[in-house]
């Protein structure tokens, strides 16, 4: 049998705002997708991308305009109103999080680490209640779903995609750190990171980002289970 240790109270509540925040964000994504679809109807359209919904937005506001009928336009302002409310919310938890994030030590230590930010370091130091409680870090990256499906008999060794068990919220974080990490290299070079620089010259950018997920999980593992600093590997050292 496997128990799951028990959280504090402090690490409970960090994970409620992680919660909330994420359901505000996809709650952000159906209005503007709502608006989106309203407004095609009548077949005004924009440009995706955040620019590209406040043109929507001018559009309603716009009486002059009589594409829209006022009806419609009622409706479309009280989604625009409610979308500009859970932007206000969803930035206010942002904030809560960096608050919480610069209180905690173990936050600030995993901030470190290349592709953890504060969204990152809160949620991991919120959702492990006990890192040793995994015995490696290939264990807790198998928690987070990071690594591939075992598919091997009579010696041949057959991997598949990765898992997708455990956390969604903390491997969607992972791979949206490894992805930063990948595009800040091919835009300023990774010649002292030859690891990815090769793993690049052979395999797609999101199979990529994948196989660093799964390397940032198990270095962040061990930075949690044996208290340490991030510390570049001699290897790749400048």
């Amino acid at each position: 049998m496997r128990f799951v240790p028990t959280k504090t109270p402090e690490q409970e509540s960090c994970l409620v705002l992680h919660r909330t925040r994420h359901l505000f964000v996809r709650q952000q994504t159906a209005v503007i997708n709502t608006i989106r679809a309203h407004l095609a109807e009548f077949g005004i359209v924009a440009p995706v991308g955040r620019n590209g919904v406040e043109e929507l937005l001018y559009a309603v506001a716009d009486h002059k305009d009589e594409r829209i009928p006022e009806v419609a336009r009622a409706c479309l302002q009280a989604l625009g109103t409610l979308l500009g409310q859970l932007k206000a919310q969803i930035l206010e938890f942002d904030r809560q999080i960096n608050t919480w994030h610069r209180s905690n030590e173990t936050s600030r230590r995993l901030d470190e680490l290349p592709g953890v930010g504060p969204a990152l370091a809160t949620a991991l130091v919120a959702s492990v209640a006990d890192p040793k409680a995994f015995r490696s870090g290939r264990d807790f990256s198998a928690w987070v779903g990071l690594v591939p499906k075992q598919n091997s008999s009579g010696g041949k060794e057959k991997l598949g995609n990765i898992t997708k068990q455990g956390d969604r919220y903390l491997r969607s974080l992972f791979c949206a750190g490894a992805l930063a990490v990948i595009r800040y290299a091919k835009i300023h070079g990774s010649t002292h990171r030859p690891w990815l620089t090769k793993l690049l010259e052979r395999r797609p950018t999101k199979v990529a980002a994948i196989a660093l997920a799964n390397k940032i999980a198990r270095m962040a593992w061990a930075m949690m289970a044996k208290g340490e600093c991030y510390r570049e590997p001699i290897a790749l050292a400048r």
